[in-house]
C-alpha cells in the first residue's frame, strides 16, 4: 500500500494540517520586541526597517506572506515573494493591526520548557541555510536572490511549526535520531507522527495559498533548477554543520556545492566554516542538531 492509500496515514497529515491551516502561528519574543522599538520611534519605523525584523523570524514571515495572498488585490499579476514588497502593497500600519507579532512561542512553550531550544536552534539553523543561500545567489548573479534567502528561511517552516504545536512528537523524533543516527529523519517522523514534515509543509503551501514560486523555490524535488538546488544545498549545509563541522555528510555537500559555484570542494569548505554573523542567542558555532 503506497502512502497516499493509507487512510491512517492520510487522517493524521489531514489533522495538522487543519490545525496548523486555523492556528494563529506564534512569533519570536524577540521578533515582538524589535517590532515594538520600531513602532514607537516614528524616526526609525520604515518599511525598510520593518521588513529587516520579520525576514529574519521564518514564522512571522510566512505569517505576512500568508496574509497577503488572502488579502490580494485582483489587480495584482506578480507574486509577491519579498518582505518589503509585501510590507508595501498592505502598509506598515495595516500590518501591525493585522498580523500582530503574537502569540508568543515563547508563551506557548511554557509547560513544555525543553522544546523551546529545540525551536531556537531550528530557527536558528533557518537563518542560517537563509544567509548560505543569499550568499550563493549573489555569487551566481541572481538578481533576485532575495527570493531564494526566503525560500530557504521558510525551507523547514513545518518543522519549526510542530516545535511549537507538537512538542513532546518534535522532542521524540530528536530522541530517537540522537540514539541511532544510522535512522534517517524521514524514517523517524513517520514512526512518531505518521507522517513526515515536508509531506506536511507541501500540504500547508498549498492551503496557506503561498505564490507559486516560493513553493517550486522550497520543493527539493524541483533541483535541476539551480535556484532550487542553491535552496536545498544551504539547508543541508546548515542542517548538517549545524551538529558537528566534522559531520560526514559535509564533504559531499561541499562538493554538491562547488559544483553549484564552480569552485573545489576545499575552497567551499574555507569559505563556509566562517559562520554568518548572527544577533540571536543561538549565534557562533553550531550546537549539536542534526535532521538528515
Amino acid at each position: 500500500m503506497s502512502e497516499n492509500e493509507n487512510p491512517e496515514r492520510n487522517e493524521k497529515l489531514d489533522h495538522w494540517v487543519s490545525v496548523l491551516s486555523h492556528a494563529e502561528l506564534p512569533v519570536l519574543k524577540q521578533t515582538a520586541r524589535d517590532l515594538a522599538v520600531l513602532r514607537a520611534d516614528d524616526n526609525r519605523l520604515t518599511t525598510t526597517a520593518v521588513a529587516e525584523v520579520i525576514s529574519h523570524d521564518p514564522i512571522m514571515t510566512v505569517k505576512l506572506l500568508r496574509y497577503l495572498q488572502k488579502h490580494k488585490h485582483r489587480a495584482q499579476t506578480t507574486e509577491v515573494v519579498q518582505v518589503e514588497q509585501a510590507l508595501l502593497m498592505l502598509g506598515i500600519e495595516p500590518v501591525f493591526k493585522q498580523v500582530p507579532p503574537e502569540p508568543l512561542a515563547e508563551d506557548i512553550l511554557k509547560t513544555h520548557l525543553a522544546a523551546l531550544p529545540r525551536l531556537l536552534r531550528v530557527v536558528h539553523r533557518s537563518k542560517r541555510a537563509a544567509e548560505y543561500a543569499k550568499e550563493w545567489a549573489v555569487l551566481l548573479h541572481d538578481m533576485h536572490y532575495e527570493e531564494v534567502r526566503i525560500a530557504a528561511l521558510l525551507h523547514d517552516i513545518a518543522e519549526i511549526l510542530m516545535c511549537c504545536f507538537a512538542p513532546d512528537e518534535t522532542l521524540e523524533i530528536r530522541k530517537i535520531r540522537h540514539s541511532d543516527r544510522t535512522l534517517r529523519s524521514f524514517f523517524i517522523q513517520e514512526q512518531v507522527l505518521g507522517f513526515n514534515f515536508l509531506d506536511l509543509q507541501k500540504e500547508l503551501a498549498i492551503q496557506w495559498g503561498l505564490p507559486q514560486l516560493l513553493i517550486t523555490l522550497m520543493n527539493d524535488a524541483n533541483s535541476n533548477n539551480s535556484r532550487v538546488r542553491n535552496v536545498a544545498l544551504a539547508v543541508n549545509l546548515a542542517r548538517h554543520s549545524s551538529h558537528s563541522w566534522e559531520d560526514a555528510a559535509l564533504p559531499d555537500d561541499y562538493k554538491d556545492i562547488g559544483e553549484l559555484l564552480r569552485m573545489k570542494p576545499e575552497q567551499v569548505q574555507e569559505m563556509v566554516e566562517e559562520v554568518p554573523a548572527d544577533s540571536g542567542a543561538d549565534s557562533g558555532k553550531p550546537k549539536s542538531d542534526s535532521n538528515k
